[in-house]
């Protein structure tokens, strides 16, 4: 009568448990062509119906065709991404953790995930608590790839947690490139933080890396074919001549702390009254 070893029991529904997974899962150390986090304002600035736009918009663009053919026309024709939302220093959200695309079937899963559960806004606006935790993300992914990019999108400037410049900086040193995706629309909430020259706050103080760029968004109308067209350039490294495309710029002609000066003269008029 035969007998089984409980290792070989245990290892045995390990290695069944294993052949279950979803493809996606199951190619988590695979190498990749990319690795890819977007990150979205979900600032109190966001009306409900523009972060709503930012979802339908994302999940749009990562199904499109074009961007499907750029991910499988890669050398290993897979990336993996991730996609997070962020407000203050500690508010960010995960809303798909690190995922592997390597087909229209694998994107319209992710699609499916953003759709999920609504965003949920929070309170102040932290540029550089969003790259942070994009570095640990980094980190965690247990992919290999020779490119690691931070597509980060908003609508002000940063105003809480680390100066922007320095969490940018570090993560540029650590091989990143953080593309931008700033957010200048007259539509929704305004406040007293807006600044009206927000794309060359983003092309001077937040993108940074090798071929770093970012393309402003002057209306909703125009954000999910933004995204898509964006994405394009970043997983295939080639794009649109007319996407108006903004290259990174040294930001000595700009002041990068603008956003915490704000904030600081907003608590101070509170404070005189």
């Amino acid at each position: 009568m035969w007998t089984l070893h409980p290792a070989r029991v245990f290892y045995g529904v390990l290695a069944a448990l294993a052949a279950m997974l979803s493809p996606i899962e199951a190619k988590a150390q695979d190498a990749v062509d990319v690795e890819l986090i977007l990150a979205v304002d979900v600032s109190l600035s966001m009306s409900p119906g523009e972060m709503e736009i930012q979802r339908r918009g994302y999940a749009a663009a990562l199904t499109h065709e074009t961007v499907v053919q750029a991910i499988e026309s890669g050398l290993n024709g897979r990336i993996a991404i991730a996609y997070f939302e962020w407000a203050g220093d500690t508010t960010q959200r995960l809303v798909v953790p690190w995922t592997t695309i390597a087909s229209a079937e694998d994107a319209a899963r992710v699609a499916e995930m953003l759709m999920v559960s609504p965003p949920r806004s929070a309170r102040r606006t932290s540029i550089s608590g969003a790259i942070n935790f994009a570095a640990d993300l980094f980190v965690e992914s247990g992919y290999r790839s020779m490119r690691r990019v931070l597509d980060i999108s908003g609508d002000g400037p940063n105003n809480q947690g680390a100066p922007v410049v320095q969490a940018r900086d570090d993560l540029v040193a650590a091989g990143v490139t953080i593309n931008g995706l700033p957010l200048m629309t007259n539509e929704g909430f305004s406040t007293s933080y807006d600044i009206r020259d927000l794309d060359r706050y983003y092309s001077g103080c937040v993108i940074g890396g090798p071929g770093a760029f970012m393309i402003p968004v002057n209306e909703w109308a125009q954000f999910p074919e933004a995204v898509r067209r964006k994405l394009v350039i970043e997983l295939a490294g080639t794009g649109d001549p007319e996407v108006p495309v903004v290259l990174a710029q040294a930001s000595d002609d700009f002041d990068c702390m603008i956003g915490e000066r704000m904030w600081q003269e907003r608590l101070w008029m509170w404070d005189e009254q």
